[in-house]
C-alpha cells in the first residue's frame, strides 16, 4: 500500500505532461495546417500522437483528423509528402498528379506558400502564448498605483492594518504611490514591528504591523529545496539557524553564508487555530540566475520568493495594454533562453540548467498540482520555448526547412536530394544527441 501514492504521483505527472504536450503540439501543427490550407496546400492527415490510430474522422476537404496511441507529438501530412516531416516527396504519388494538382502539394507549391506554412507552426506557438498571457492580465488586472491594503494574509505578531486602509507613510517616509511604497519598504530596517501612517474612514492614524516585505513565502520555486521540504505559500520564516529574521531581505544572505550546507529554518504556518511554528532543515541549491544586463550570477537558494503581507487592489487592463505586455513576456522568455543556452555553451553556467523530457514532465506535474492557473501559465511558457526550439536552424526542424527555403530563394533551386538527405540525417543525429544529453541531465544532475 505504501507504493500507491508514488504510483499515483507518477500517473498524475505523466498525465499532466501528456496534456501539456498535446495542447502545444496541436497548436503548433494547426498553425502548419491552417496556413497551408490558406496557401492552397492540401493536408491529408492531421494527427495528434503517433502509432496506431484510436479515433479518426475525415472532413469535407478530405483531411483525416486522428488521435493516435502514442501521445508524445503529432504531425500534419500534406499531399505528396513521403513522410510526416515533409522532408521529401513521394515520387509515386507526385508522378500521378497534373500541374494543377501538384500546386496543392508542399513540394509543388510556390516558395512563399511553403515558407509561410513552415513558419506558421512556431508562430502559432507564440500566438497561443500571447493569448494566454494577455488573458491572465485581462482577468487578474494590475495593481492600482496607490498603496491601499487589500485582503490581508495571515501573519504572526501584531497586524493593526485593515482592508481598505490607505498607507501614506512607512516609518515616516511618505508613500503617495505604489512605487514609493516599495521604495520605502526597501529602506525600512528589519524589526519585529513597523509603524504605518494610514488613512481610514477619513481619519489619519498610526498603526503597527509587520515589515512591509516580511519573510513570507509569496511562492515556492519549482525543483527547489523549499518545495521538496513541503514548505507552502504563506509560510513565514521566523529564524535561520537560530537567528531571528523579520524581513525577507535578511534571508538570502544567511542562506548564502551557509555555502551549500544545510540550514535550519523555523517557520510559522497559519491554520484554523491561528497558526503553529515548525522547524525544517533545507540544503540550498546552487542556482544560475539571469541578470538584467543579460549575464548570469550563481547563488545558493532555497526557492522562496518575497511579497507583501496583503493583496494590492487591482485595476482593469485593456487589450491594447495586455497584448504588448504579453509580447514583452514572450520576448523575455526568448531572450533568457538564448542567453542561457549561450552561457551553457561557453561554460559560464552549468549545463544542468538544460532540462530533458523527465524534467519537463516533473515540472508539468508540479505546476498542475499548484492549480489550473499555474498549469495553463506553464503551458504558455513551454509553448514559447517549443516555438523557439523549432526555429533553430537544424535540419529536420522548422528552422532547418526555412534555411533550405532561403537557399532556394537565393539560388533559384532547392538543395539536391543527396544534400538534403545528408543534412536531414545530420539534423536527426544532432537532435537525438541533444535529447540524450538533456535526459542525462534529468537523471544525473
Amino acid at each position: 500500500m505504501g507504493m500507491l501514492p508514488e504510483f499515483g504521483n507518477l500517473f498524475f505527472t505523466l498525465g499532466a505532461f501528456v496534456v501539456a504536450l498535446s495542447i502545444i503540439v496541436t497548436v503548433h501543427e494547426y498553425g502548419h495546417y491552417i496556413v497551408g490550407r490558406w496557401s492552397g496546400i492540401h493536408a491529408e492527415v492531421f494527427s495528434v500522437g503517433f502509432g496506431p490510430v484510436l479515433l479518426k474522422r475525415t472532413d469535407k476537404r478530405g483531411t483525416q483528423w486522428q488521435i493516435a496511441a502514442l501521445p508524445f507529438g503529432g504531425y500534419v501530412k500534406f499531399l505528396g509528402d513521403a513522410n510526416a516531416a515533409s522532408a521529401g516527396a513521394d515520387d509515386e504519388v507526385m508522378s500521378h498528379l497534373d500541374a494543377s494538382q501538384r500546386r496543392h502539394t508542399m513540394h509543388g507549391a510556390p516558395l512563399w506558400a511553403r515558407a509561410a506554412t513552415i513558419f506558421a507552426g512556431p508562430a502559432f506557438n507564440f500566438l497561443f502564448s500571447i493569448i494566454v498571457f494577455a488573458g491572465f492580465l485581462a482577468v487578474q488586472g494590475l495593481p492600482a498605483d496607490t498603496p491601499r491594503v487589500g485582503t490581508l494574509y495571515p501573519m504572526p505578531g501584531v497586524v493593526e492594518l485593515r482592508e481598505g486602509d490607505l498607507i501614506t507613510a512607512i516609518e515616516g517616509q511618505e508613500t503617495p504611490a505604489l512605487s514609493d511604497y516599495y521604495a520605502a519598504a526597501a529602506e525600512v530596517a528589519p524589526a519585529p514591528s513597523v509603524t504605518y501612517t494610514i488613512e481610514r474612514d477619513g481619519q489619519v492614524m498610526r498603526v503597527e504591523g509587520p515589515h512591509p516585505l516580511p519573510a513570507r513565502a509569496a511562492s515556492i520555486a519549482l525543483n527547489s529545496a523549499a518545495r521538496d521540504a513541503a514548505l507552502q505559500t504563506g509560510d513565514v520564516i521566523l529564524s535561520v539557524d537560530g537567528r531571528p529574521i523579520y524581513a525577507f531581505s535578511q534571508l538570502p544572505p544567511l542562506v548564502a553564508e551557509a555555502g551549500g550546507a544545510p540550514v535550519d529554518l523555523t517557520y510559522w504556518r497559519a491554520d484554523d487555530e491561528g497558526g503553529n511554528e515548525a522547524e525544517v532543515a533545507l540544503t540550498p541549491r546552487r542556482t544560475d540566475l539571469p541578470l538584467p544586463d543579460g549575464g548570469y550570477e550563481t547563488r545558493w537558494l532555497i526557492g522562496l520568493t518575497s511579497g507583501t503581507f496583503f493583496d494590492h487592489p487591482t485595476r482593469p487592463v485593456g487589450v491594447t495594454e495586455a497584448v504588448p505586455m504579453a509580447v514583452g513576456q514572450i520576448g523575455d522568455i526568448i531572450s533568457n533562453s538564448i542567453s542561457g543556452l549561450w552561457h551553457m555553451i561557453t561554460g559560464a553556467i552549468s549545463t544542468c540548467n538544460l532540462s530533458g523530457p523527465v524534467g519537463i514532465a516533473t515540472t508539468s506535474g508540479e505546476m498542475a498540482s499548484d492549480g489550473l492557473a499555474s498549469f495553463v501559465w506553464f503551458i504558455a511558457v513551454l509553448s514559447t520555448a517549443v516555438g523557439l526550439l523549432n526555429l533553430f536552424p537544424i535540419p529536420i526542424l522548422d528552422g532547418g526547412h526555412l534555411v533550405f527555403h532561403a537557399y532556394e530563394a537565393v539560388r533559384g533551386r532547392p538543395p539536391s536530394e543527396r544534400v538534403m538527405g545528408a543534412l536531414m540525417t545530420t539534423g536527426l543525429v544532432l537532435l537525438g544527441a541533444l535529447m540524450i544529453f538533456a535526459l542525462g541531465n534529468d537523471l544525473f544532475c
